[in-house]
Parts: structure tokens; sequence; C-alpha cells
């Protein structure tokens, strides 16, 4: 006689009685290494088995940047609006309110002043969680204003880019974007206040032609994508094969169109550095 008999067939635990592993407790990088989750957040979002960065947004950036996560969000309740009444496989405006639902976002970057390491900092940070960090009008006004608040106020700014480029929904409203946030990187250099970009996984199209690669100090994390069209498109265009590690971080150094990696355990620190150096004022310990 068997030891253990079914009473009843098939399977009758319902779904909210199952006791199944709570989602986000692991995180498994590409190369495959699994790492706790909460080791994860202590380490800044970086996989300490292999290094690997983790794509976060604003959040995070925030509580890395600014001490004790104390800031002023600028221009919060910004959002953008249908003037071309685009429409794909769903009208734009209920594309916008869907992913505002899903990232508790209002757009594709965030904009704050706070304190860094005892002093005031402006900085934008996009979100690629929103829309593909895609830049539309409202993304460059916000960019705009953080410059604006910074050249008033005499502080130096930060934009943290993490893009997919312009906003197609937006066409040629997008693309004014370049144009709008140069400017007003320009005016900040003529009165001679530090602009800081951080490239991150991943930076492209627009945003990469414009504010992202116009610092007076452009860094990135290790193994970022960064480049204009992505590499696929870059091969079918060229028919040739490209160079090993094309379009990241590390290749981007070593050809000059950046000045310093930064591991994210560095971030504050680096970044200050190099304010205090542009500023010619004594470096923060």
């Amino acid at each position: 006689m068997s030891w253990f008999k079914r009473k009843t067939k098939g399977i009758t635990t319902t779904t909210e009685e199952k006791k199944d592993t709570p989602k986000g407790l692991w995180y498994k990088s590409p190369t495959g290494k699994v790492v706790d989750t909460e080791e994860l957040e202590k380490n800044f979002y970086v996989s300490p088995e292999d290094g690997y960065h983790v794509r976060i947004g604003s959040k995070e950036y925030f509580e890395i940047l600014f001490d004790d996560n104390k800031f002023k969000e600028l221009d919060a309740n910004l959002d953008s609006k249908d003037p071309l009444k685009f429409e794909d496989t769903k009208k734009y405006p209920e594309r916008l309110k869907a992913a505002q639902k899903k990232t508790n976002l209002k757009d594709a970057v965030r904009c704050a002043v706070g304190k860094s390491k005892g002093k005031d900092l402006v900085i934008a940070c996009m979100d690629f969680a929103f829309i593909g960090g895609s830049m539309g009008s409202v993304v460059g006004e916000k960019i705009a204003r953080a410059a604006d608040y910074a050249l008033k106020n005499k502080l130096p700014l930060m934009v943290i880019s993490k893009s997919g480029g312009a906003r197609m929904m937006e066409a040629a409203l997008s693309l004014m974007q370049l144009a709008k946030t140069s400017v007003k990187l320009a005016q900040l250099a003529e009165a001679r206040l530090p602009y800081i970009s951080l490239c991150t996984d991943p930076t492209t199209g627009g945003t990469t032609a414009s504010f992202a690669m116009l610092g007076d100090i452009n860094i990135s994390e290790p193994g970022a994508l960064i480049g204009f069209a992505g590499p696929r498109i870059v091969r079918d265009t060229t028919g040739k094969e490209l160079p090993e590690g094309f379009q990241t971080s590390e290749f981007l150094l070593e050809h000059g169109f950046l000045d310093f990696i930064t591991l994210r355990r560095d971030l504050k620190n680096n970044v200050n550095k190099y304010i205090d150096l542009i500023l010619n004022e004594p470096l923060r310990a």
C-alpha cells in the first residue's frame, strides 16, 4: 500500500494561496550572474559578481548624488501635449497616459536642485522607462529650464542621459530640442558655469547629437552603449564589420569622445571633483 494517496484529482491550491518567491528578490545580469536585490542596492545597483552597472532611473541617481537624498524638484508637473495629433497603434495621449501610469513619471526627464557634498547642484536625469527615454518637447523644455535655473542662481549643471533618441510622436518638434538645449548650454559656458554630462546605457540618437556630448567634462559609466545610430544600422549602412566593442564607453574613451569613465560608487565624488577643478576651487574631501 502506498504511503501517500491523493484524495482528489487535480491541483486545488488557489492563486492567492501559492507561496511563490516574490518577484524582484534576485537579479540576473546579462553575463548570467545572480545577485540578491538588497545586495545590489547597497552596491549602488552594480553587480558585485561582475561589475555590471544595472540600468537605473532618476530616483536612484538622485539617491546617489544628493546629500541625504534631499532635493527640490523643478517643473515637476510639466507634461506633453499632442499638437500633431499623432497616432500609430494607439493615439499619442493614450501612450503618454499609459507610460505615466506604468512609471509614475510625468515624462522622460526629472530635474532637481539640492546639496551634493555640501554645495548646490542642478541635475536633469533622464528615465529610459518612460517611452525609451525619448526626447520630446517636455524633455527639451525641462533641461532648458534647469539650465536657466543654474544661470539665475550661478550653479553648476549636470545632465544624466539615458535615451533612445528623439521622440517620433513629436516629429520635428522633438528635433527642435537639440538646438534649444544646445543654446542654453552655450549660455552656461559664457557665464563660466560648469556643465557635467554623464552618458549612461544607452545614450543614442538626438540626445547624443546635442546635450550629451557638450559637457565641459563628458563622462560615462562602464559598458554603456553610446552612439547616434545603433550598431546594426551602422553596419547595414557602411556594409562593414564593426570593431570589437564599437560604441561602448570604453571604445569612445579610447577614441577621444569621452574624458573619463567612472564607477557608480565613485560618481558623487568624481562629479564634484570635476566641478571644483573647473571652478578652480579647493577640492572637497
